[in-house]
């Protein structure tokens, strides 16, 4: 078998690992949603994090985000993006958290 396939299929390996354990991820969230129900508290917690580790996978299994150079590279590129998208979600909520409580006091 030449070098070319053999990185072929290592590389089909991948994806398939990944969107296998993506897929028992997702199905792990839903189970927990449907066992315990949403209006549990530890069940945001529990899904948080799984949404957490599924991110880390795919980032690892689609994106070949590991522990080289170039790959911290397109990390810190990434992190960078979801700290810009945090900073405008977050402030929008607050924002309109804000707008909300002004709009329901009552004037003397």
């Amino acid at each position: 078998m030449d070098k070319r396939s053999e990185m072929h299929r290592r590389e089909r390996r991948r994806y398939v690992i990944g969107y296998g354990g993506s897929l028992l991820l997702t199905f792990a969230m839903f189970g927990v949603a449907y066992r315990w129900g949403i209006e549990t508290t530890g069940v945001y917690l529990t899904i948080g994090l799984l949404g957490l580790a599924q991110l880390i996978f795919q980032l690892v299994y689609f994106l070949h985000i590991d522990r080289r150079r170039s790959s911290r590279e397109d990390l810190d590129l990434i992190l960078f993006s979801t700290l810009v998208l945090l900073i405008i979600i977050l402030g929008t909520v607050w924002i309109l958290g804000n707008l909300a409580v002004r709009m329901h006091m009552h004037p003397m």
